[in-house]
């Protein structure tokens, strides 16, 4: 049991009896790694405190949006000044204009977007919405990638390439996934024999080109050139999930960095979340006019929300954008997260602890091997144990980083030199203990 939990059990405690398992999102009940997870009070710049008022300095931001730290100034400012403007109308705003203009400013594969509130019901809708576009049913997707809960996406891998999904989660009838294949990432031997055997059926591949729930693996570059040169020989869309990736490793998000190293690339519909709406429940999906253009109102592809572009959303997620389109704003962020993952790696190689780790932009992850995993074969490989000890190591020591193996972490604008080294330093104190 780590120190200083007897709020934070009383108010686990009360949880419990109200919401299933204490929380309203699995990952949040430290199941994995086991304790008692922190009810947080209130959080500013790089840390946040618990019900205890201990702080921590913290690796998740809200799992990724908060890119400049929490209570951002000019973000407070704005979203203060929206919410006397009103909370929600169920009308258009102007507001939602100039905040598609300044994201289809930063992305140019996209031409036109639609404002949702959550990243699943924007990867659910750029599904119903590539169906749809392209007139056929199945759609591909790896393993190890997560796209939301919406019911055909939550899915495991078939027992052969020519099988599709297994529901993953009660609730999900067979028949509901039946069109959804599962392929393992950075594979593309499979990937080509699986366009042979359903290529012509394919509505889209779905990707995750940084994937963010098995820590963190990219996609190679060779692997995802394929999947673009498939998708436009087979007539399917090719679909970038960058709800995590998104204004988080680029300001052209990862698939600018893809366009530096493949002539041309761009996807056809890109999902994005979390840093567009700076900590608010605020998503969009887009792509080019002539796709777009099949959505409702003036298309066949319907969909709907009443929250969708809310003011107060919108006006957190602008003034967030205009905040990392600053000059210079993504080479400061990097360089801070590169130090934080040199500096681990230094510490665990210090304390002779296998470990690997990368990173891109704001986004980072680590694994307790000496190599990087390329598939979620070689990620579930990780001990276990080790990572769970290490979690606690840390959070006993006022470092909280994802209470689960599988999660990626973000360092914000707001982590100073001295919150890096703090970290370092408290990492090769838990690594010494790891090691022993």
């Amino acid at each position: 049991m780590t120190r200083n939990t007897d709020l934070n059990d009383t108010l686990f405690d009360r949880a419990k009896q109200v919401i299933p398992g204490g929380v309203n999102s699995p990952v949040r009940a430290f199941k994995a790694v086991g304790g008692t997870p922190r009810f947080i009070k209130r959080a500013q710049g790089a840390y946040f405190w618990d019900a205890n008022d201990q702080r921590f300095i913290d690796y998740i931001g809200s799992w990724g949006p908060m890119i400049l730290g929490h209570g951002h100034p000019a973000v407070v400012a704005a979203v203060q000044q929206a919410v006397t403007e009103g909370f929600s109308f169920g009308a258009p705003t102007e507001r939602e204009i100039e905040l598609a203009e300044e994201i289809l400013k930063q992305v140019p594969s996209m031409e036109m977007l639609r404002l949702v509130s959550s990243g699943t019901e924007a990867g659910m809708s750029a599904i119903r919405l590539a169906r749809g576009a392209t007139g056929r049913s199945k759609i591909l997707k790896f393993e190890g990638c997560y796209h939301g809960h919406a019911d055909a996406l939550l899915v495991k891998a078939g027992s052969g390439l020519a099988t599709f999904g297994n529901p993953t989660s009660a609730g999900v009838p067979p028949e509901v996934v039946q069109h959804t294949l599962v392929l393992e990432y950075n594979n593309v031997q499979q990937l080509e024999e699986a366009f042979a055997l359903h290529g012509k059926d394919m509505a889209c591949l779905m990707i995750e080109p940084i994937a963010g729930n098995m820590n963190f693996v990219r996609a190679s570059v060779p692997f995802m050139q394929r999947c673009r040169e498939l998708c436009s020989e087979y007539g399917a869309l090719l679909v970038f999930d960058e709800v995590m990736t998104g204004f988080r490793v680029a300001l052209g998000s990862a698939q600018s960095i893809y366009a530096q190293a493949i002539p041309g690339f761009k996807p056809d519909i890109t999902v994005l979340g979390k840093v567009i709406g700076g900590g608010m429940p605020l998503a969009a999906f887009g792509g080019p006019r002539a796709i777009m253009e099949q959505m409702a109102p003036l298309g066949p592809v319907y969909q709907a929300g009443t929250l969708s572009g809310n003011p107060v959303a919108t006006a957190c997620g602008l003034a967030t954008l205009r905040e990392i389109s600053k000059p210079g704003f993504f080479d400061a962020l990097s360089s801070k997260t590169r130090s934080l993952v040199d500096g681990l790696k230094a510490a665990a190689a210090a304390e002779g602890v296998p470990f690997s780790a990368d990173c891109q932009g704001g986004m980072f992850g680590f694994f307790l091997m000496p190599e990087l995993p390329q598939n979620y074969a070689t990620v579930m490989k990780t001990d276990n144990a080790r990572f769970n000890a290490l979690f606690h190591g840390l959070l006993d020591r006022g470092v909280y980083i994802a209470p689960a193996l599988y999660e990626a972490g973000f360092v914000s604008a707001a982590h100073s030199e001295q919150d890096i080294a703090d970290t370092v330093t408290i990492a090769r104190e838990v690594f010494r203990t790891l090691s022993k």
